[in-house]
Order: C-alpha cells, then structure tokens, then sequence
C-alpha cells in the first residue's frame, strides 16, 4: 500500500518501521509536488543480528529479527476510534531521531525507541523492578 501527504518537517522522517506484520518505508521531500515518486522498498532484507519483541495480536513477546539498518526496537500503544492497540518492532535510527508522535481524528500514537537486543518489553521492566522492591519490602515488614 502507497499512501502520499503533507507533514510538518518535524514528523516528517526518512527511514522504515518494521511491526513483523508490516514494513514501512518513508521518505520526506521539501519541494512543491516532490512524492510523485513511489518509495523504494528497503535496499536489504538481511537479518543484522539485532532483536526486537513484536506483538501478535495481544501477545507482545514474539522475537522479531531487524532487517537492514532497522537498529533500534520501537513499541507504542496507537488509538485508532477509542480503540488500544499495542504495537512493537524495529526501526531504523533515523525514524527514532525525530518527534514522531501524533493525533489525528480517530488517531493517536507516540512512538518510543530503545537500544538494546530486545529491550521493548515492559514485562521485563516490571519483573525487574519487582525484584529490586520485594527484598526491600521484607526488610521493612520484618525487621
């Protein structure tokens, strides 16, 4: 699917997204009626080693390899019509550079980005915490 249109130079960043059920390739221009051109797909499908959690359906913890110079792992939780959908993959860094979050009528979704090898995943943030707190919290209860 090839969709074309305006955006503040802001959010509009050059690179591709990959949620394991799609990949997105954009490409941002300044002139007047410059997208006449169709975006190439992205120029490698090679696996680059690096690791990102997707989400299939309501599951977020299906490993997804990066392709290309998709380096860095993304997650959002996009509104579309009241309704919350989580969605997680690899992005490139230049797609993680800029402001890329927006509202649009029946549409809103922040994306943020991460560095490390499968390093979208709340779950093992909350699991770390909760680590850190339960000894805590036992000292305090028992002493």
């Amino acid at each position: 699917m090839t969709t074309k249109s305006c955006a503040v130079p802001a959010e509009c960043l050059t690179g591709s997204l990959n949620f394991g059920i799609s990949r997105i390739n954009n490409k941002c221009c300044t002139t007047d009626l410059c997208n006449s051109q169709t975006v190439p797909e992205s120029s490698s499908s090679t696996p680059n080693g690096k690791q990102c959690f997707t989400c299939n359906g309501q599951d977020c913890l299906t490993t997804l390899n990066c392709l290309g110079d998709d380096n860095s792992c993304i997650s959002t939780i996009t509104e579309v019509s009241g309704q919350k959908v989580s969605l997680k993959g690899c992005a490139s860094k230049s797609m993680c550079a800029g402001s890329m979050s927006t509202e649009l009528p029946g549409i809103s979704f922040k994306l943020d980005c991460s560095d490390g090898n499968l390093c979208n995943n709340a779950r093992s943030l909350t699991v770390s915490l909760l680590l850190l707190v339960a000894p805590l919290l036992s000292v305090a209860l028992f002493h």
